[in-house]
């Protein structure tokens, strides 16, 4: 091999040597990226899922992905009885107790900003109904309670207790689970838009 060959084989093996040792400088950086950007991600996810973090998530509660959050006009055909997330109206419920079923389209814009959502049968009794209103009004804060309460008709248990993207069912007023699952989604973040109103929307409570 002649004395210039062997110079350009030699400038060509410090090239690739160059290139390997940039490609090794900035491959770090990629991971770096990556993984910062998948902590991101699944703190994202879990901020949907926990709520405000209060407490561990009740036995029973069901999870689910609600990504539609957009405002519509008139009746909207959910999925889950009674719904716990999706396209809603423009008007959130203001949060409180009410002795009459109220507008889905409502009751999930409030749930939407933090609200939980607890409804019953009609044919509960006086009773547990008093109970439940007792367990609401006890949340109150002199400015927002983050709670709804209303009968709900043709529920698929006695009491059914809803956050976005979250639900359980209840077997009565007196179930332990309800202030658990209140506790860990009650003014929380899960649906979306942390720290919207529950009052100043449409609907007068009774308490």
């Amino acid at each position: 091999m002649g004395k210039k060959a062997r110079q350009v084989s030699r400038a060509k093996a410090a090239e690739v040597t160059r290139r390997q040792s940039s490609q090794r400088r900035r491959r770090p950086m990629w991971i770096s990226a990556f993984v910062l950007a998948s902590v991101a991600l699944v703190t994202l996810v879990i901020v949907a899922v926990v709520g405000n973090g209060s407490g561990s998530l009740p036995v029973g509660t069901k999870i689910f992905a609600e990504n539609n959050h957009s405002h519509v006009v008139g009746v909207v055909h959910y999925n889950r009885t009674p719904p716990a997330g999706g396209a809603h109206s423009a008007e959130w419920l203001n949060c409180g107790v009410y002795a009459q079923p109220v507008d889905n389209e409502n009751a999930v814009h409030s749930i939407e900003h933090g609200a939980v959502w607890i409804t019953y049968r009609p044919t509960l009794s006086s009773i547990a109904i008093t109970s439940l209103q007792l367990f609401v009004q006890s949340h109150y804060d002199g400015t927002q309670r983050y709670l709804l309460l209303s009968p709900y008709p043709n529920l698929p248990a006695p009491v059914v207790v809803s956050a976005w993207g979250a639900q359980l069912r209840l077997s009565g007023a007196s179930d332990p689970r309800l202030a658990k699952f209140v506790s860990h989604f009650i003014g929380g973040a899960q649906g979306g838009e942390l720290g919207g109103p529950c009052t100043g929307g449409t609907g007068t409570p009774s308490g």
